[in-house]
């Protein structure tokens, strides 16, 4: 797809967003669970909420979830089942600074108690917080079989 194409589609509502979101968090706390069979098995007792270096292992695939599936392809699994794409302002992929600014901003938007994130529902573009910041957007992909215009 050409970049126009894809700027030209309509930006994702919080809804949609929130339903991706969801898909994609039961996948992170399924893989993370995955990574903390062998730690619990090696480690016993020293895994836990007061592990620091556990729980910066699993921060650390919560990133590498999110930055990867968006600097490759602009879709997480669950922004795939809801025919949404992340991509830049421009029209283009993200790069890999963005994507990093976009995953941490997003914290941002998470401490203020969602407000971040609920931002899109008075933005008129349908950006949250961390859109702007990170100079991205998300927009709806046409359903298979549909011309792209």
């Amino acid at each position: 797809m050409e970049k126009q194409d894809l700027h030209n589609f309509p930006t994702a509502g919080f809804l949609r967003r929130l339903m991706a979101s969801v898909y994609d968090w039961l996948l992170v706390i399924a893989l993370m669970m995955v990574a903390s069979v062998p730690a619990v098995a090696l480690l016993d007792d020293a895994v836990g909420s007061g592990n620091l270096l556990y729980q910066l292992a699993l921060a650390g695939l919560v990133a590498a979830f999110f930055v990867g599936f968006w600097t490759h392809g602009g879709q997480t699994l669950g922004m795939k089942a809801w025919r949404l794409k992340l991509i830049a302002t421009d029209g283009e992929s993200i790069t890999y600074r963005q994507a990093m600014q976009r995953f941490f901003s997003a914290f941002v938007s998470l401490l203020a108690l969602g407000i971040g994130f609920a931002w899109s529902l008075w933005d008129r573009d349908n950006k949250s917080w961390h859109d702007h910041w990170s100079d991205t957007t998300i927009v709806i992909l046409p359903k298979k079989g549909h011309a792209l215009t």
